[in-house]
This record gives structure tokens, C-alpha cells and sequence, in this order.
């Protein structure tokens, strides 16, 4: 590791929490419903959404009725995005002619949007016209993670309200979500990204002559490129921010089209973990108890530092094949050292370490260097990111609500361990609670193991793994881990856009979504609905760095134990060979 990259790692830190928090304490007052400054110019448009719609913005549901809600959205949702993809050819704004999507990809690409995975089995340029780009991807960029943070918002008012039977309404905590936070924020990334050179036009393709000529695979000769144009700054600004992913082009952030300088890679990257980090401050504000949201946000960071350290170290090393060839993989003025192989060099080592670990971890999904070209111990950290539940951070709302879970689990335990009965902010943890947790738990590591194992048993599922061995295996579980946890990253050395990969992605990215946001408001109703518990003496404070270090050690345990014997099938295995054989 070099001092540089360490340096650049530990700004990115220091920006993310100058940041956020600010941010964190802004959506609070947006959730609360308390006055900001951005009620002048968009309450009205709030108010006419409202009456649009008929909706009651003064009217709260209980928790089945807000789940009700949030499916009956993202089910209109997906079939829109469906029918946009079927019908393209006979759509406007398709100057490149593309035909219908087949029918599982377009399965596959709804659910995935859908569900805030924005998994991609296809490339972006090569199949999606214009408008299917921003009236589906994009529309469901803002409004998957805002679906997300609404869940989220209704989780902390049970953990907020006692002796309540409503947590809030998800369709006001929706359209706030996109209105007051979302869109400004996406503005603002977008234009500091056309800035920087990312396009954004309703062009054609354009021809251009190469400077110097070339030749094809078949040794015929070449000399024009056809150049992909398109509206991609604004799909790429809210792809960061919602903890989407999705890429306008099929190499996502290493096109020089969607992440052109240093300065747009650092503003995507920080958007990456931006609003995810922030909402930890948020949970703090709507609780009235800052402490709570600095502990969630310290255990978060540790966990992150670390995975980010190992996965850096474990690229900057290199590869010991090199070593015996005599290739000089030391870091120097005129090297970057280290594996580089799927990296793009105007970024580096450093700056594609972070990325890898901070897109895993937030269940963003998007990439500015290939994860399947990771040695062994780095594709391990992307793929543990991951495993532990996108906790992390983790995807808009969705992140800190799982992590909340570990923190209920975590008191339980340690209730268990001291003889007392467990207690969090005021509420009681029981049978119930612990019935939801175990669900939300269980759930994804049974999902990603089971279609894992059913992928290498079937025919179907081999017959698309092009790499054989240890590294075959690890594409598998990556590709059903990143689906099994709304990410969307994958090691691309897996032919996925099949009929049996895009019908069982689409399962399992379902089940990421909606099995486990529906337990959590089953868990928020009945905490809301519990007397309050006072503190005492007894009480287990939960703001202490004693507890930090526990809740990390609960979140970590968990992950090993789960997925500890997939990972020494896979890269462990491959590090070991690595170093062995060479």
C-alpha cells in the first residue's frame, strides 16, 4: 500500500462523514415533516402530487397497510418497465432501431430495477433505446430507493413511538423521499458530472475514423468505431445516489463516458455511501438520541476501513505469477505496482480497491474496475461485503434497517448473557421480535446458498460457467450473492443472460426485496405498538464503543458462519492456489 492511496482513502472518509452528516440531519426534519428550505419552492408540488393522486398526507396507516402500499407500488412498477421493454421497437426516442428485450431478460431487468438490485445481464448501449433508459431505468432509479428510505423512515417511528397502532404513511414518506431529497441531490451530482465530460444528448451514434488503423479478431481490417451517445449523466448521478448501479453503458463507471476524470470517479464514489451513511444520523435526530446513530455509523465505518485495507493490500501485492517472471510489481513514480489487470489506470489500485469495497458494501452494484480480474483474497472481501447482509451502509434505507436488526439481535444476546431482559430505545425485545429478526436474518444467506448449489447441480446453470474450477465457482456464488442482496456487481466471466439465470436471479432478487422489508414492518408495528420501558441502572447502553464492538462482532459472526464454507470453496481456495502454484 502507498501513501498516496492511503492518503486518498482517508479523505474520502473524512468527506463522506462531513458530509453526511449534515445531510443525516436534513432528511430527519424531511421525515418529521418539520419545515426546510425547500418547502417554498416544493411544497406546492408536494401539495398537487397529493390531490393528484388522492392521497391523504394526514392520514396514517398501520403497518400491513403500509406494506400493502409498498407492493402494490413496486408490482405498477415492474410491469411498466416490463411493457417499456417489450414494446421499445414500437416506441419513440429509439434512434438506433433496437428490437424488443426477450422475455426472461425483461423479467430479469424489471425485477432488478424494480427491486433497487439493477443487476444487468445485457449491455446498456447495444439493447435499451433512450426512452426505455429514462422513462424505465431511471424512473425506477429515484423511485426503488426512495421506496427503500420510506420503509426505513416507517422502521424509526416504531422505534420512536410506543403505545402507537400507525408508523406513518409510505406514500408521504415516498414522494418526500424522491422530492426532497433524491431529485436536488441528483441535480446537482448531474451537473457536476456533464462538467467533468459525461454526456448527456439524444443523438445518434456517431462513426469516427480511428487514428490508427486496426484489425479484428478475424484479421480484417478496421477503421471506423461507432461511438454509444445518449442522456447517460442523468441516469448516472441517481444510479450513485439511490444505491442503484445500474450502468447506461455495459462496463458501467470504467466507461470514460459515464466516469471521464478523477474528479467525477471521487463525486460518483462519494455518492456511492453518501446518503446510506447520512441516514445513520438521520435514525439518530428521529430517536432524539444522536448517540444511537454515531455508534450505528462507527460500527459501519470500522467494518468498512477494514474490508477496504484488505482488499487494497490484497490487489497492491499482486500476483506471485509475476514474481517469477521477473515483472517489477513494486509501486514507483512511474508504476502503480500491484495486480492491474481490469483496472483502469487513471484510477488505480487505491481509487478501484475503494470503489469494489464501498459498491459491495451499499448495495450499489455499480464498478470502475472488474471484480472477476480481483485476486483471490479480493474478490473475498467484495464477496463478504456482501454476505453479511449489505449492512454496511448498504442500500438506501434498506441498509440501516437490516443493520438495526443486528442491533436488536445483539442486545438479545447480550440480554441473555447478563440474565435481564432485553431492552432497545424504550421497547421490550421478545418472541415476536426475535421471530422477524431470525427471518430477516435467515432468509438471504438460504436464498443465495440454495440457488447456488441448485445452479452447479443443474445443467443449465453449468453450461454458461466459462471458467472452470475454484474461480467458476466463486462466479456462481457471486452472481446469486449480488442478486440475493439487492446488489448488482457480478464476476462477468458467467454467461447469465439465460433463460435459467435470468428466471432464478429474478426469484432471488424478490425475495432480497420484498421477503425481508415485509418482516421489518411487521417488527416496526410491534414495536410501536409497546409500552415504554424506563431506563435504569440496569438498562444496556447501547451508544458505547463497548456495544460498537459487539454489534461488529455479532454482524461478522453471523457472515461467517453462514457463508465461511462457500468462501473456502471458492477464493479462498483461489488465493491458495495462487500462492502455491507459483
Amino acid at each position: 500500500m502507498t501513501t498516496n492511496g492511503l492518503i486518498q482513502i482517508l479523505f474520502y472518509l473524512i468527506a463522506l462523514t462531513a458530509l453526511g452528516y449534515p445531510l443525516g440531519i436534513f432528511m430527519a426534519k424531511v421525515y418529521r415533516r418539520e419545515r426546510t428550505f425547500l418547502d417554498p419552492m416544493l411544497g406546492p408540488v408536494e401539495r398537487f402530487l397529493y390531490r393528484l393522486s388522492g392521497v391523504n398526507a394526514d392520514e396514517e396507516m398501520d403497518w400491513k397497510q403500509n406494506a400493502i402500499a409498498m407492493l402494490l407500488f413496486n408490482a405498477a412498477g415492474f410491469l411498466v418497465l416490463y411493457a417499456l421493454q417489450r414494446l421499445q421497437p414500437m416506441l419513440p426516442l429509439n434512434p438506433q432501431g433496437f428490437p424488443a428485450v426477450s422475455p426472461d431478460s425483461s423479467f430479469n431487468t424489471a425485477v432488478s430495477f424494480a427491486s433497487n438490485t439493477n443487476w444487468q445481464g445485457y449491455g446498456g448501449e447495444t439493447t435499451m433505446s433512450y426512452l426505455t433508459q429514462m422513462l424505465g431505468l431511471t424512473v425506477q432509479n429515484f423511485v426503488s430507493a426512495a421506496t427503500g428510505m420510506a420503509v426505513l423512515a416507517l422502521f424509526l417511528r416504531g422505534l420512536a413511538r410506543h403505545s402507537a397502532k400507525t408508523l406513518g404513511n409510505f406514500w408521504v414518506d415516498l414522494t418526500r423521499s424522491v422530492l426532497y431529497i433524491l431529485l436536488p441531490l441528483a441535480i446537482i451530482v448531474s451537473l457536476v458530472l456533464v462538467s467533468q465530460g459525461v454526456i448527456q444528448n439524444f443523438s445518434a451514434y456517431k462513426t469516427v475514423q480511428l487514428v490508427e488503423a486496426a484489425v479484428d479478431a478475424n484479421s480484417a481490417p478496421l477503421t471506423e468505431q461507432v461511438l454509444p451517445m445518449g442522456p447517460a449523466a442523468s441516469q448516472i448521478a441517481i444510479k450513485q445516489l439511490g444505491t442503484n448501479g445500474g450502468g447506461f453503458f455495459n462496463v458501467n463507471s470504467s466507461h470514460p463516458y459515464e466516469n471521464p476524470t478523477s474528479l467525477s470517479n471521487f463525486v460518483e464514489m462519494l455518492s456511492i455511501l453518501l446518503i446510506a451513511g447520512a441516514l445513520c444520523f438521520t435514525f439518530g435526530r428521529m430517536v432524539n438520541d444522536m448517540r444511537q446513530g454515531w455508534a450505528v455509523y462507527a460500527a459501519m465505518t470500522l467494518v468498512f476501513v477494514v474490508m477496504v485495507g484488505s482488499a487494497y493490500r490484497a490487489e497492491q501485492v499482486g500476483n506471485p505469477a509475476f514474481e517469477k517472471m521477473s515483472i517489477d510489481q513494486r509501486a514507483s513514480s512511474v508504476n502503480s505496482g500491484g495486480n492491474m489487470e481490469g483496472k483502469e489506470v487513471r484510477f488505480g489500485i487505491a481509487n478501484s480497491a475503494l470503489w469494489a469495497t464501498a459498491t459491495t458494501a451499499a448495495s450499489n452494484g455499480s464498478v470502475n474496475s472488474m471484480h472477476d480480474s480481483y485476486t483471490g483474497l479480493g474478490g473475498f472481501v467484495l464477496l463478504f461485503m456482501m454476505q453479511l447482509g449489505e449492512v454496511v451502509y448498504g442500500g438506501v434505507g434498506s441498509g440501516l434497517y437490516g443493520m438495526l436488526v443486528f442491533v436488536i439481535v445483539a442486545v438479545f444476546v447480550a440480554g441473555l448473557l447478563v440474565g435481564r431482559t432485553p431492552e432497545y430505545l424504550g421497547h421490550k425485545i421478545e418472541a415476536f421480535e426475535m421471530k422477524m429478526s431470525s427471518l430477516l436474518i435467515l432468509f438471504m444467506p438460504i436464498t443465495v446458498l440454495g440457488l447456488t448449489a441448485f445452479a452447479l447441480v443443474t445443467e443449465a446453470g453449468r453450461a454458461t460457467i466459462y471458467n472452470p474450477g475454484a474461480h467458476g465457482f466463486s462466479e456462481v456464488l457471486y452472481l446469486f450473492t449480488s442478486q440475493g442482496n439487492n446488489n448488482g456487481s457480478a464476476f462477468a466471466g458467467i454467461g447469465a443472460n439465460t433463460p435459467f439465470y435470468n428466471l432464478w436471479g429474478g426469484i432471488a432478487m424478490i425475495i432480497a426485496r420484498y421477503w425481508l422489508a415485509i418482516p421489518t414492518l411487521a417488527l416496526a408495528g410491534s414495536l410501536a405498538s409497546k409500552k415504554l420501558v424506563p431506563v435504569t441502572e440496569g438498562t444496556l447502553p447501547t451508544h458505547t464503543p463497548l456495544f460498537v464492538g459487539w454489534l461488529i462482532a455479532i454482524v461478522l459472526l453471523v457472515g461467517a458462519l453462514n457463508f465461511l464454507p462457500a468462501l473456502a470453496l471458492g477464493p479462498i481456495v483461489e488465493h491458495l492456489m495462487m500462492n502455491l502454484l507459483f
